[in-house]
């Protein structure tokens, strides 16, 4: 394909569908406008610079861009002519397309609470690098922190604070922590680790209104007893950002429908990421997002016209310090619908070790599972379920975390990992593609990350890429002035 493509929002989604459009050559032009006035950032790594871990330069997405690719940051689409293929900004510019994406993401919601319209000042969501400055800006003088949102993002963003030195306490109206993901039993180990690491939980009480002065804010609940703190963070989820194809009068729902090229109701538009929903679903995690930008740039260049949006079962992370959490699949149905087997479920639970372990096997197979706690068998449980391969005889290695027989750590060592393992859900990267970029000259963790993008999205697999990296170099020593590069990337790969 030969044109002018024209990518709305320059996200996770965006930047990377530039990027994979530059890597497959051709003569095309490539319009990036971006409403925020910065470069693409990896949103993931939010909450780690919220707990100053990190700095903002750490969180900058690099990605490479060559001269076809037009990138125009703080300019905010108005308007879309679908008749005269043309994109409209605030600052009354105009694009020509003859193809437009839209990866407009999503906004944070807020609560249709009395004394939130407007925000207070001391009242800020967390969903963008602004909202990050604004959380900081106000934390440096703060010593409470309220948390309205016990889900995932609201849990990072409470440790992030927590590790900042803040007393805080985070408000959720169910009855246990990320309810989505986790079971009650699991919430409750949660919350008892939270605990121990300065983060408080009330549960099950919904706000009623929010009142603030100059003295500090204050988050009323439904019981009657109100909270004081001088921040309160809205983690209430997220809502797509539809209002552009909405106007356009392109089909909507609770986000841009596409279809699975991710193609819209109009041919010449394409949506990817937070914004799309696909086969009736939303996705809101990054790595749906990156794998439905390539089957964009496959499809818009030709190198894979054949190419389709097929989505993958969702693993989700919690891994903050002194947090590591795993959780995947079905857990309260019924399992695999096609499967004829029984159900088998199986248990661990050590609060005092804040130490949880779930899992649900049918046919012989995962369908879902919690792991809380320090688990040596997650990597192997996710690959496990990932591959849809058979689960061991002897379940408890998976449950307890240790091996009990020989045939329970089916992918324990890299060395027994097939090639076509996942190592990087983020970005789809395989064991054998790590393996393939070792061997083409990327001799450490850093320069296997520049090739392969492992662990460069949420950073969940980081520890599995350093311990393959390791074996290579066992099994495959790197030369001396490779082992000089590994030196001098070893401080990089920590922020990767």
């Amino acid at each position: 394909m030969t044109g002018r493509v024209v990518v709305v929002g320059y996200g996770m989604a965006g930047a990377r569908l530039a990027a994979e459009l530059h890597a497959r050559g051709g003569d095309r032009r490539i319009t990036v406008l971006g409403a925020e006035p910065h470069r693409a950032y990896n949103r993931i790594m939010l909450s780690t610079l919220l707990a100053g871990k990190i700095g903002e330069p750490d969180v900058e997405l690099v990605e490479a861009l060559g001269p076809r690719v037009d990138v125009r940051i703080g300019s905010s689409v108005s308007a879309v002519d679908r008749a005269a293929r043309e994109v409209r900004t605030a600052d009354g510019g105009r694009y020509g397309y003859d193809h437009l994406v839209l990866a407009t993401g999503s906004r944070a919601a807020v609560p249709p609470l009395p004394g939130l319209d407007p925000l207070p000042d001391r009242v800020v969501p967390f969903r963008t690098l602004a909202d990050c400055r604004r959380i900081l800006d106000v934390a440096r003088d703060a010593r409470r922190a309220l948390v309205l949102g016990g889900g995932l993002l609201g849990l990072e963003a409470a440790r992030g604070l927590a590790a900042r030195g803040l007393d805080v306490t985070v408000v959720h109206p169910h009855g246990h922590l990320m309810e989505r993901q986790l079971d009650p039993t699991a919430g409750a180990v949660l919350a008892g680790t939270l605990t121990g690491l300065g983060v408080r939980a009330r549960l099950g009480v919904p706000a009623t209104r929010v009142t603030a002065d100059a003295d500090g804010v204050r988050l009323h609940l439904a019981d009657g007893e109100p909270l004081a703190a001088d921040l309160l963070v809205l983690c209430c989820g997220v809502r797509p950002d539809t209002a552009l194809a909405r106007a356009a009068g392109l089909a909507v729902d609770r986000g841009v429908v596409v279809d699975d090229r991710m193609r819209t109701s109009d041919p010449r538009i394409s949506a990817v990421g937070d914004c799309a929903q696909h086969d009736g679903t939303l996705t809101g995690l990054v790595a749906p997002a990156w794998t439905q930008a390539r089957v964009v740039a496959d499809v818009l260049t030709g190198d894979d016209e054949a190419a389709r949006y097929r989505p993958r079962p969702t693993v989700t992370r919690l891994k903050a310090a002194g947090i590591d959490l795993a959780a995947m699949g079905d857990l309260a149905g019924t399992g695999d619908p096609d499967g004829t087997g029984p159900v088998e479920e199986l248990t661990f639970a050590d609060p005092a070790r804040g130490t949880y372990a779930r899992l649900r096997i049918r046919d012989e197979r995962l369908t879902g599972a919690i792991l809380l706690g320090d688990n040596p068998a997650v990597g192997t449980v996710v690959q496990l379920f990932d591959r849809g391969a058979p689960v061991p005889a002897d379940r408890r290695a998976l449950l307890l975390g240790r091996a009990v027989g020989a045939p329970a750590e089916p992918a324990a060592s890299p060395a027994l990992m097939p090639d076509a393992a996942v190592v990087c859900r983020c970005n789809d990267v395989t064991r054998g593609a790590l393996v393939a970029g070792w061997r083409a000259g990327a001799r450490s963790v850093a320069a296997l990350s520049a090739a392969t993008r492992a662990a460069t999205g949420c950073g969940g697999c980081r520890d599995a890429v350093t311990g393959i990296a390791a074996w290579l170099a066992e099994a495959d020593p790197p030369t001396t002035d490779e082992v000089r590069e590994t030196d001098a990337d070893r401080e990089a790969v920590q922020v990767s």
